[in-house]
């Protein structure tokens, strides 16, 4: 390895870790370990905040809840009015999620919890509503929650799609299975829509960011 490459390691190492987590946010960390479920890592946290902030987003969408670590970041880049609408199948981590925003002083008008399937309950949140939609969900489904998601997007509103690299996987070639093919076309598919302006960020596991028409 060159020193130019263990240059860049040691810092994407370092910007990765640069923004601590609270006490709020690591007893979430720690319960969702223990539930088994697998929360964003605190670079993406504290991008998913800079991009609620940026934006003074007032309504904004998440799939997957887990037990509210992306969406207690997301809730600290809103405006202080802002509502988040948060949808998990698993109704075990979203009580754990209600109670770690109420530690993180959350009022619970801001937040609106929904448990059922993405896709079901996307088709039916209202079109063109919605500042941002955060994707955080079986990489297998992104190509379906792509299309269900767009429509909920206000004019230059931010669909956010997290393991959109799939850890890696999705620049190799080689790599053929269900969730690397799916993050494929879903990529693909928003690179062929004329009306999204579209970045990837090596970000965790790849963070798809593209701004809605």
């Amino acid at each position: 390895m060159t020193p130019e490459e263990t240059t860049a390691l040691q810092s994407a190492a370092w910007s990765q870790q640069w923004r601590a987590e609270d006490e709020i946010l690591l007893r979430a960390r720690a319960k969702a370990r223990d539930a088994g479920c697998q929360p964003v890592e605190p670079a993406v946290g504290a991008l998913l905040q800079v991009l609620a902030a940026a934006t003074a987003a007032t309504a904004v969408v998440e799939v997957g809840t887990g037990t509210g670590v992306s969406g207690t970041w997301i809730l600290r880049g809103m405006a202080s009015n802002g509502v988040l609408t948060t949808i998990d199948y698993e109704a075990e981590n979203q009580r754990i999620a209600r109670t770690t925003f109420s530690e993180a002083a959350v009022p619970p008008q801001r937040t609106r919890v929904i448990t059922g399937k993405a896709r079901d309950v996307l088709q039916r949140l209202t079109p063109a509503a919605y500042d941002m939609v955060f994707i955080d969900a079986d990489e297998r489904e992104h190509p379906e929650l792509l299309q269900c998601a767009l429509p909920l997007l206000r004019s230059r509103g931010l669909l956010v799609v997290d393991d959109a690299l799939s850890g890696g996987k999705v620049p190799d070639p080689a790599r053929r299975d269900a969730a690397t093919v799916a993050v494929r076309g879903m990529l693909t598919a928003v690179a062929e829509n004329v009306g999204l302006i579209p970045v990837v960020l090596p970000v965790g596991p790849g963070l798809l960011i593209a701004v809605a028409p």
